[in-house]
């Protein structure tokens, strides 16, 4: 009589072992009993898979192996243990495994043989099935390719249509290929944390930003206000289709799969020295970057903007500041306030004028080739009093 501990004991390790593979999976094994319709395979933890006879004769029905051999095979099963196919693994297929094979989804292996017109003729077995260009592989160029690369190869392919009792196959490889990216990807994007330093490539630019491929197909955002500590009014401008750039993980929402990516802030932060560079009073000339309704915006240095309200500008309240004022321009002011923290700083333009007009009296003042105030002063009492004197 069986111990049921140890039933139980087997049967839990059959189930985990079945739980450690996957479907489509290659393994290797040991025949150790051979029977009239399957024979028993030893993949090791103690577990044993099954495999058709038919699976281990030759076209004369005569067995190719013997107990004590070690084959590999494809698992097709893990549902109550393990069961395996080894002319699937090996591209000997017949139309009935195929046909097994597009049911269950297991990847079948096929050559492919010449161009046709519009895909691939594969040979996958016995078999002819067709491959469009589109399914070929990830990065395909569509209708009307004619490239050859492909011939000769012998690939792993996914089943998609099966009609006419085999006579009419389509496969796939994109879609493992699809599915082994997504599954590293998912690997990739558990080394994918906030602060980290990763060297990409730009996929694509946009308007408000640049897409960046991190690696394993595993794509972040870098927003166009996130390039540099200066304004970008242009992605494109900044960044190119192809180019590698590194760039830092700024945020990862998990749920939603997106990442947030930074470029700037590998580089030290201009406003970090505002404080100590710029104080009140000083004269500055800077670029005019935009001119908003409530006065232009004038780029000190890169990354460090300063404002001119309208009321320092110097332009009429009933007059148009967009008009006084244009991109690119430059432009001298004083500085007037300057708030670290809010990252502002008020410039004025009046303020030059008024300095000028100050230096202009101080030099004036000091000018020798001129009578002083103070002797025009002295002359005019002399006058009064003479004046006063009795005739």
């Amino acid at each position: 009589m069986s111990n049921p501990d140890e039933d139980f004991a087997t049967m839990f390790e059959l189930s985990q072992r079945a739980r450690r593979v996957t479907k489509g999976e290659i393994i290797e094994g040991t025949i150790v009993a051979i029977g009239e319709e399957s024979a028993l395979i030893d993949v090791g933890s103690k577990s044993e898979a099954e495999i058709d006879i038919d699976e281990l004769t030759d076209d004369n029905n005569a067995l190719e192996i013997k107990v004590g051999d070690r084959i590999q095979a494809m698992v097709v099963s893990t549902a109550g243990g393990l069961r395996l196919s080894r002319k699937l693994a090996f591209g000997a297929a017949s139309a009935r495994q195929l046909q097994d094979a597009f049911h269950s989804g297991l990847p079948v292996e096929g050559k492919v043989e010449r161009v046709l017109k519009g895909g691939y003729e594969v040979r996958i077995a016995r078999q002819r099935a067709f491959c469009p260009f589109s399914q070929i592989d990830i990065r395909s160029a569509g209708a009307g390719h004619t490239d050859a690369q492909h011939e000769g190869h012998v690939y792993r392919f996914r089943i998609i249509e099966y009609k006419d009792e085999g006579r009419n196959i389509v496969v796939s490889r994109r879609v493992l290929l699809e599915e082994e990216q997504q599954a590293s990807a998912a690997e990739f994007r558990k080394s994918v944390v906030e602060g980290a330093v990763i060297t990409g490539r730009v996929v694509s630019v946009r308007e408000f930003g640049a897409f960046v491929d991190l690696g394993s197909g595993v794509q972040g955002l870098l927003h166009v206000s996130e390039m540099a500590w200066e304004r970008v009014p242009d992605a494109s401008h900044f960044v190119k289709a192809g180019d590698e750039i590194t760039v830092k993980v700024l945020r990862v929402d998990s749920e939603r799969q997106k990442i947030s990516l930074g470029l700037k802030q590998l580089a030290a932060d201009p406003w970090s020295s505002v404080g100590e560079t710029y104080q009140p009073g000083q004269v500055r000339t800077g670029r005019v970057t935009r001119v908003a309704e409530f006065g232009p915006f004038v780029e000190l240095e890169p990354g460090v903007e300063g404002l001119v309200p309208l009321s320092e500008s110097g332009v009429a309240r009933d007059a148009d500041v967009r008009k006084a004022f244009r991109a690119g321009d430059q432009l001298q002011v004083v500085v007037d306030n300057v708030d670290v923290a809010a990252r502002r700083i008020r410039l004025s333009v009046t303020a030059v004028q008024t300095m000028r007009e100050a230096e202009e009296v101080r030099e004036y003042a000091e000018r020798t080739d001129v009578v002083q105030p103070e002797r025009l002063g002295s002359l005019a009492d002399k006058l009064r009093d003479a004046l006063k004197k009795p005739s």
